[in-house]
This record gives C-alpha cells, structure tokens and sequence, in this order.
C-alpha cells in the first residue's frame, strides 16, 4: 500500500488517541472519578473516528480520483456521489 498524503496526519491522530487510552488506564488505576475517565474515553473515540473518516475519505479520493478520469460522466456522477455518503461514516 502507498502512502496517501493524509497518512502522516492520521498516524499523529492515531498516536494521541494511543497516548491518552494510557491516560484513561492509569486513570481507572488511580481509581480518578468515573466522570474524568468517561471525558477521557469519549475523547479516544472522537479521535479514532476522525482518523478512520481521513484515512477512509483520502484512500476514496486517491483510489476513485484515477478511476473517474477513465470512465464516463455518468459514472464520475455516482463515484463522486460514493465520496459524498463517506462523510456520513
């Protein structure tokens, strides 16, 4: 697989949601209050869908730009469409 311009972007993502599910351990350890660790937990969630939405929207972009250049307008039509739905995930 090659590297999509927003890779970077979603390893440094990737990286922080990592760091703070560190956090949220030692935080269920130190038994901290359960209104913290959920704030912690929801803040790993957010972090890790927002990577999935960049890596998925870029590998559509990067995959189905070429494929639309090659076929006709109709079919551009429904892959744009298919980028557009993604950002619903």
């Amino acid at each position: 697989m090659s590297q999509h311009h927003s890779h970077p972007e979603v390893i440094a993502r990737l990286k922080r949601a990592h760091g703070h599910l560190a956090k949220i351990i030692s935080m269920i350890e130190e038994k901290k209050p359960c209104v913290d660790v959920a704030q912690q937990m929801h803040a790993v969630e957010k972090a890790i869908t927002n990577a999935k939405r960049t890596f998925v929207e870029d590998h559509i972009a990067h995959c189905f730009n070429e494929e639309a250049m090659n076929h006709p307008r109709r079919r551009k039509k429904e892959i744009e469409e298919f980028k557009t739905i993604t950002k619903y995930l």
